[in-house]
């Protein structure tokens, strides 16, 4: 096993965990969007319960997560230059299709964060509709970023 190769695996795992965790939180938003509709008590009981399991995937998941794949992911960007030496496949259209990835992943989560602040204020305005419609938003990224970088697509 090379170096390059067991950033590879260290990069996939990351990215796996922080997919995990792209893909589950809306499905919580969506929970915690759909108590308005429920009576109390059960509607503050269930409510605090969903507001816990999306502060402890955000903070436990979802966060490490993405950091550990932005740094694994930059460590396979430099062993792949050839330690700096060579940036040429940097400007291929796989990679670049890879790099818009990356930051619409890294939006998202960042918007999912803001969300999470807005449902704990009570003022979020969207609907479990919205994050069932959104949901899935994270895989078709990432299926375009797979299929390029496994394919490397539009190399010459």
């Amino acid at each position: 096993m090379n170096l390059y190769d067991f950033a590879r695996a260290l990069h996939i795992l990351a990215v796996i965990a922080w997919m995990a965790g792209l893909l589950f939180l809306p499905r919580l938003y969506a929970y915690d969007a759909e108590q308005a509709d429920k009576a109390e008590p059960l509607r503050s009981e269930m409510r605090e319960l969903l507001r816990t399991w999306q502060r402890r995937l955000l903070k436990i998941i979802l966060n490490p997560a993405m950091a550990a794949a932005w740094v694994f992911g930059l460590w396979l960007f430099w062993l792949r230059s050839g330690g700096g030496t060579d940036w040429s496949f940097a400007h291929q259209p796989w990679m670049l299709a890879k790099i818009a990835g990356i930051f619409a992943l890294s939006g998202w989560h960042d918007y999912l964060s803001g969300e999470f602040r807005r449902i704990q204020a009570g003022t979020s305005a969207r609907t479990g509709r919205f994050w069932r419609m959104t949901n899935e938003v994270p895989f078709l990224i990432a299926i375009v970023m797979v299929l390029s970088v496994t394919l490397e697509w539009g190399t010459r």
